[in-house]
C-alpha cells in the first residue's frame, strides 16, 4: 500500500499516459517558460506525444496514483524533466534527476538559458556549464546552455 503523498518513480506506461504527461508539460512550461513565443509553445505541444515522448526513455513521478512529473533520457543525456506547476517545490524534480543519474547514467543536459530557475536547479545538483548554443534544437532563438555533471552539490 502506498502512503498518501509518497512519490513513486516508475517507468512510463507508454502512449496511454501521454495525455497526462502533455498536461504536466503544459503546466510546467506555462509556469517557467515565459520567454517562449505562443507559436513555439503550440508547435512543441502538438509534437510532444508523437515526436518527442516516444523517442526517450521515460520515467514518471506519481503521487496518489497520478503522474505529477516526468523525465526523459537518451544515451546519458537528460532530454526533458517537467513537474506539474501544482507540485513544484516539493522535491519531485530532484527525485527524478537523482533517479535518472543513478539508473540511466545521465551526465549531461541542455537548458534554456532564459530559464534561470532550471539553470540554478541543475547547477545545485552538480552540473556545470560547458558550452552554449545561440539557438535551440529547432533553430529557434532560445539559447541553450550545455551542462555536464561534475559533482554532487546537493548530496
Amino acid at each position: 500500500m502506498q502512503v498518501k503523498d509518497e512519490v513513486l518513480i516508475r517507468h512510463s506506461r507508454g502512449e496511454e499516459e501521454y495525455p497526462a504527461l502533455v498536461e504536466i508539460w503544459r503546466s510546467a512550461v506555462i509556469a517557467t517558460h515565459d520567454f517562449l513565443a505562443k507559436e513555439h509553445f503550440a508547435a512543441i505541444e502538438r509534437r510532444l506525444a508523437k515526436d518527442y515522448l516516444p523517442h526517450v526513455s521515460l520515467v514518471v513521478a506519481e503521487r496518489d496514483g497520478a503522474p505529477v512529473g516526468f523525465a526523459g533520457t537518451d544515451e546519458g543525456k537528460l532530454e526533458m524533466l517537467f513537474v506539474h506547476a501544482q507540485s513544484r517545490g516539493a522535491g519531485i524534480g530532484r527525485m527524478l534527476l537523482k533517479h535518472v543519474i543513478a539508473e540511466n547514467g545521465v551526465n549531461a543536459v541542455d537548458v534554456n538559458e532564459q530559464n534561470e530557475q532550471a539553470v540554478g536547479f541543475y547547477a545545485h545538483a552538480g552540473f556545470a556549464v560547458t558550452g552554449r548554443s545561440a539557438v535551440d534544437g529547432e533553430g529557434w532563438p532560445y539559447p541553450l546552455l550545455h551542462m555536464r555533471l561534475t559533482g554532487r552539490a546537493d548530496g
